[in-house]
């Protein structure tokens, strides 16, 4: 309902330009830009020339059409469907006064509470003494209407009896303002006597450099963005954007709709010169061709990629800004040299040499170890016989000069390394490895893939060996294109396989929404945003892919059956139903410990009695094992020795408990 009467006002104001012709040729001008007028708080800022023309192509988008089936959103935008036949009624008005500038905003007035403020460019028609009266008559029995009067302006407030909402509507110079919200307008007449946003030289900046081409243009104001996300989510799921709200300044946006189902925004974004972060290190380091996408896997829901020149000069440049930060500065410093004297090794010898021009973090669901949250730290390096000559020598240092654990087991042919050694891979890039404590690690191809949990690395290596990688997937190949090849950052996020855990993360409501409405966010299948290095500013990319719920499931449905076929290739099953003998009931599956380090290794039913249980040494089978029937009875007993299955095993019957069959080993 509120929709519906601002859109009116709207209309009102433009319906009557032929009354009083000649207030348009006599009257003096006396303007102001609509960006003055808003707040400074502002998270976002959205503005177009041409809003009648934008309004026809996004409603004839298969967006718009796929959001008609959600009756939530056609109820809300009912008010939208009212305006386009009005629009079409009154085309000879419009043809003649020619399209309004319109701007919104979006401002969080109060903690986990937001809304919008509308203005729109008038010009001389604001003039026009009946347009007030117009407005108030438009409102009927049905609404309440006062007036009251903010810093010398008039606030007309129209009451809706029904749903108890107030819009609030003021007239500044030649700008209509409008706000379910009346702080927002109050805000928006102090803008007009001083100005913020509009004066900032850094918005000024970005605003310049930004097409006006498309629809529309987006301008995000950073230091605001995580109070607008913190409506949606807990505080403690944004520390990122609390460590660099203040390291970048404003993006600016020129956003297209690409055939119906791309959203495309193009711009630029300006990063403030006195902040320590890694985007102020990557601003000054240049930009690198991503290729991570050759081992990750096809099923990747996260791909965080950055790149660069030369990663010796990312972490001078990095090293520079960390020693404007003493405390910081002394903590990486004491690090290094830490391990260099434990280790007796060179950092920069030993690990910095090798590292090429990306660096990645991947995210994505394993199906060995079903842990939601499995996440691999990709390095490519520049020579990976130098990488791994130098990591070896690390390794062997590791066991030369503490008594620290070091283990290797070897998976398909590629050997997984593991090491307890707290702090060492934080010195590789800071924050990005700072959780991995007891990382492991693998070689495939120019790659070192690090992760915390082996099972991970095991996922990368199928997916690797049956070629089911992101560079192997025709939807991320054709995504991939709308974006340049080399890059600064860059993130890409695949929605339906992330869905999950973007509900995780939500706080109770809008898990609810997001549950409610899932059809309506996976849609938007994938999601990237690049940034490149220019002079003094990042090159901007967003773009969204849109799909149907009905595409998603059918090539979901594809995708596990030719995951499930290659896999087969790679590791033949027997057929399920072969009969039970001495010969095949000790035919065990391959288990997938997470932790290296452990000395028992456990799985259990779904009803969470336990399954099996064997002990290990380094990682691998060795001790006793024992497996359970369902009903808690032994099924089998029996003991490895260095992964391999060694002396008497027994294996009992599942009621009376006697032994079935028997084998030396």
């Amino acid at each position: 309902m509120k929709k519906k009467i601002l859109w009116a006002v709207l209309i009102i104001a433009i319906g009557f330009v032929g009354y009083q012709t000649y207030i348009f040729t006599l009257a003096e001008e006396d303007n102001i830009q609509p960006i003055y007028l808003v707040p400074k708080n502002a998270a976002f800022v959205f503005e177009t020339e041409r809003p009648i023309d934008t309004w026809d192509e996004i409603s004839a988008s298969n967006i718009w059409k796929h959001f008609q089936t959600n009756t939530y959103f056609k109820n809300l935008t009912e008010s939208l469907d009212d305006l386009d036949k009005t629009f079409q009624e009154q085309k000879q008005i419009i043809d003649f006064i020619g399209e309004r500038d319109l701007l919104i905003s979006v401002h969080v007035y109060k903690p986990k509470k937001f809304d919008f403020l509308y203005v729109a460019d008038l010009q001389k028609l604001a003039k026009l003494n009946f347009l007030k009266k117009a407005i108030a008559k438009l409102a009927g029995d049905s609404y309440k209407i006062t007036k009251r009067v903010y810093k010398s302006h008039e606030i007309l407030e129209l009451y809706d009896k029904k749903s108890r909402e107030i819009l609030h509507i003021t007239f500044i110079k030649n700008q209509l303002v409008a706000s379910f919200t009346h702080v927002l307008v109050e805000q928006s007449i102090d803008q007009y006597l001083n100005p913020i946003i509009g004066r900032d030289v850094n918005f000024i900046e970005v605003r310049k450099q930004t097409d006006t081409d498309g629809f529309f243009n987006m301008y995000t104001q950073h230091a605001y963005l995580k109070e607008f996300l913190n409506c949606f989510t807990n505080s403690s799921n944004l520390k990122i954007l609390e460590r660099n709200k203040d390291a970048l300044f404003y993006s600016g946006f020129d956003v297209s709709l690409i055939e119906g189902t791309i959203i495309q925004a193009i711009g630029f974004t300006n990063i403030n010169t006195n902040t320590e972060t890694y985007l102020k290190a990557l601003q000054k380091s240049g930009k690198a061709k991503r290729s991570v996408p050759k081992i990750a896997p096809k099923n990747t829901s996260l791909y965080l990629s950055f790149a660069f020149d030369d990663f010796t000069e990312f972490h001078e440049n990095l090293e520079e800004l960390q020693q404007k930060n003493p405390i910081i500065f002394k903590e990486y410093a004491d690090g290094v040299t830490y391990i260099e004297n434990k280790l007796d090794i060179n950092i920069k010898k030993n690990v910095y040499s090798w590292i090429g021009d990306e660096i990645a973090l991947l995210h994505f669901n394993t199906e060995l170890s079903k842990n939601k949250k499995d996440i691999a730290a990709v390095i490519k390096a520049d020579d990976i016989d130098d990488a791994t000559e130098n990591l070896d020598y690390i390794l062997s240092k590791i066991k030369e000069n503490t008594p620290l654990k070091f283990k290797q087991i070897n998976y398909r042919g590629f050997p997984i390394n593991f090491f307890d050694l707290k702090g060492f891979f934080k010195l590789l890039a800071g924050d990005m490895f700072a959780k991995m404590e007891k990382p492991y690690f693998t070689i495939i191809d120019d790659f070192v893939i690090f992760s915390d949990s082996p099972n991970t690395l095991k996922e990368i290596i199928n997916n690797h060996l049956i070629e089911y990688t992101l560079e192997s997937s025709d939807a991320f190949s054709d995504f991939n294109y709308q974006f340049d090849k080399k890059s600064s950052l860059f993130a890409y996020v695949n929605t339906p396989n992330s869905y999950q855990e973007l509900v995780n993360l939500s706080d109770r409501k809008t898990r609810q929404e997001l549950v409610k409405n899932k059809p309506y966010i996976s849609c938007f299948s994938q999601i990237g945003l690049q940034l490149i290095a220019t002079d003094d500013m990042f090159e901007s990319n967003i773009t969204i892919s849109f799909e149907t719920p009905e595409n998603i499931t059918l090539n979901s449905n594809k995708e596990i059956a030719l995951k499930k076929e290659l896999l087969q290739k790679l590791n033949p099953q027997k057929d399920s139903t072969v009969t039970i003998t001495r010969e095949t009931i000790f035919n065990l599956a391959p288990i997938h410990p997470s932790d290296l380090s452990a000395n028992k290794y456990k799985e259990y039913f779904e009803n969470g009695k336990l399954q099996f249980e064997v002990e290990l040494n380094n990682g691998v089978k060795h001790g006793d094992y024992n497996s359970f029937y369902p009903n808690g009875k032994t099924k089998i007993k029996g003991r490895f020795k260095k992964d391999k299955q060694y002396g008497t095993w027994k294996a009992y019957h599942q009621q009376n408990g006697n032994v079935i069959f028997k084998k030396q080993f």
